[in-house]
């Protein structure tokens, strides 16, 4: 991936989280590998956070909209 790419869809499992992404450009990436793309700055508009228990998850950059959550996205 040349340019930064940004996250369009979103798959969930049966409890609600997120599994994988569907970039612009199409391709489907793991949530794991998603994350490891966000850390070299491939994904635009996402950073990584890290929970209590030392997980670290994708969320998206924080602004004033909802709608670019990933929570909220498009399910594929």
């Amino acid at each position: 991936m040349g340019d930064q790419g940004k996250i369009l869809k979103v798959r969930k499992n049966s409890q609600g989280d997120i599994t994988d992404v569907m970039l612009n450009d199409g391709n489907v990436y793991s949530i794991t590998d998603a994350i490891e793309l966000a850390k070299d700055h491939k994904i635009e508009g996402v950073n990584v956070g890290k929970a209590k228990n030392g997980r670290e998850y994708l969320r998206s950059n924080p602004n004033d909209k909802s709608s670019d959550n990933l929570d909220r996205l498009e399910t594929f």
